[in-house]
């Protein structure tokens, strides 16, 4: 979550998006001198700005290029880029941004591709996790520098498991027994997201619907969010959310809370929870009723599930996003290249160090064969009002989990080169409204799917 996406932007209308324009200025006609450059940012989290900004001021310190640093929430990002490059003022580089928004700049010529690669080849290509430079790149155009990956998770009250005799819920089956066996008045057997035009709803059902083997496009580029194994995530997930769930539309905040408060014996959210979880962030502490004398008491008591499988599925599944760097075309490239390449190694431990959680390095070691860089991440502590080393808060399975890279990760889309399919439904966020139309009863499994479908075959036209 990140999401998405870890936390969602509020909406905000054209012209607060091109005000953050206004900040920008690329390297383009009218761009920024050769010393100067801008770059956006999408982690916009005070406290992970002040890091960002700290990495930047090392940077300049040591090459005299300056760097303008500008917030742009992740929900925001095809709205202010589309008023940004309307007016000729693209930032010289993008970071924090996933497959997606990489696929939205590489659709509209937006990426400087041969920068791209250039930083690539001055570290080492195969200094990367491989599928990490795969989903990222389209052809022989590199589209983005991939920086970091997080994962999706399933959280489950590990303790009322234990009590009640059930088995981890890695399997549909397990999942609905469990909910059904664990759904009280007072607590849910299950809480997740169904808020529409939400990303983090796409990424959770993505998650869940990847179990089923359940497929958004195949190799031929067709639509087959219909197909038979989607139309039974649909129903998977509808029962889930109707017969086991609390009331309302639920999103990135309020699923959190929903678990937090022990209001539900499971959820999902990804892998950035780990440090809210144990009671290290004052704006988002556990509140359950054992939380009170002990703040990691939900810590200690919950388990994570990463893949899931369900009865159409062939093998275990789980979502995850690889988060990068992009170049932009209108880009001073070598002050830009410079900057990049500082992120990717001298400022790399400190990058991934102030959310370690959600940031697995895309790149191993700093040099062939190296994983000096996974090693360091291992070891470095999570939280923001307090730190504490994971090791000390999490069992071994839940280091395991968060260890997942991207060479595990499913993903609709990007393995079959439809990319720029998934930048373009952004907008309209067709699986979510699906999911929000069937959790709320307003269609059924089959309803949803076309609905899913249709929309995404229309969006589909739109691009050829």
């Amino acid at each position: 979550m990140r999401t998405v996406i870890r936390r969602v932007g509020i909406a905000v209308g054209l012209v607060a998006a091109m005000a953050i324009s206004a900040c920008g200025g690329g390297g383009g006609e009218g761009g920024g001198a050769a010393d100067e450059i801008t770059v956006w940012t999408a982690d916009t989290l005070p406290d992970r700005v002040a890091a960002t900004q700290a990495i930047i001021d090392r940077f300049t310190q040591q090459t005299g290029i300056r760097v303008k640093l500008v917030g742009v929430e992740e929900d925001q990002f095809n709205q202010t880029l589309t008023a940004s490059a309307a007016a000729g003022d693209l930032p010289d580089v993008v970071g924090s941004v996933p497959l997606s928004a990489v696929n939205t700049l590489a659709a509209n010529d937006l990426t400087n591709s041969d920068a791209n690669q250039a930083v690539i080849d001055a570290l080492g290509a195969n200094t990367w996790n491989q599928s990490a430079l795969t989903l990222t790149r389209e052809g022989d155009r590199q589209l983005s520098v991939p920086s970091e990956a997080w994962s999706q998770l399933l959280y489950y009250r590990r303790d009322l498991f234990q009590a009640a005799g059930l088995p981890a819920p890695t399997t549909y089956d397990a999942i609905l027994n469990a909910a059904r066996t664990l759904d009280t008045p007072e607590r849910a057997g299950f809480v997740g997201a169904t808020a529409p035009g939400d990303a983090f709803t796409e990424q959770t059902f993505e998650h869940i619907a990847l179990a089923n083997g359940c497929e958004m496009v195949n190799e031929a580029g067709e639509i087959t969010i219909d197909s038979p194994q989607c139309v039974g995530a649909f129903e998977f997930y509808r029962q889930l959310i109707m017969d086991y769930s609390v009331p309302g539309t639920q999103d990135v905040d309020t699923v959190r809370a929903g678990y937090f408060a022990g209001q539900a014996a499971m959820a999902v959210w990804s892998t950035f929870l780990l440090d809210e979880l144990a009671g290290l962030r004052d704006d988002a502490m556990p509140s359950c009723p054992e939380c009170t004398a002990d703040p990691r008491f939900l810590a200690e008591n919950t388990g994570i599930v990463a893949a899931l499988q369900g009865p159409a599925g062939t093998q275990p599944a789980q979502f995850g996003e690889v988060i990068s760097w992009a170049i932009t075309s209108e880009a001073t490239a070598e002050p830009s290249q410079r900057f990049v390449q500082f992120m990717m190694s001298d400022g790399y431990v400190d990058w991934l160090a102030f959310a370690p959680e959600g940031k697995f390095p895309a790149r191993s070691g700093s040099s062939p064969g190296a994983t000096d860089f996974v090693d360091r991440w291992e070891s470095l502590p999570i939280g923001v009002d307090r730190k504490a080393p994971m090791t000390e808060i999490y069992p071994q399975d839940v280091l395991a989990a968060l260890q997942t890279g991207p060479d595990k990760f499913s993903r609709w889309a990007y393995p079959q080169g439809q990319g720029e399919l998934m930048g373009a439904s952004l907008g309209e966020q067709p699986v979510p409204a699906a999911v929000a139309a069937v959790t709320s009863g307003g269609t059924d499994a089959q309803g949803a799917a076309k609905q899913a479908a249709d929309t995404l075959r229309t969006i589909q036209d739109g691009l050829r």
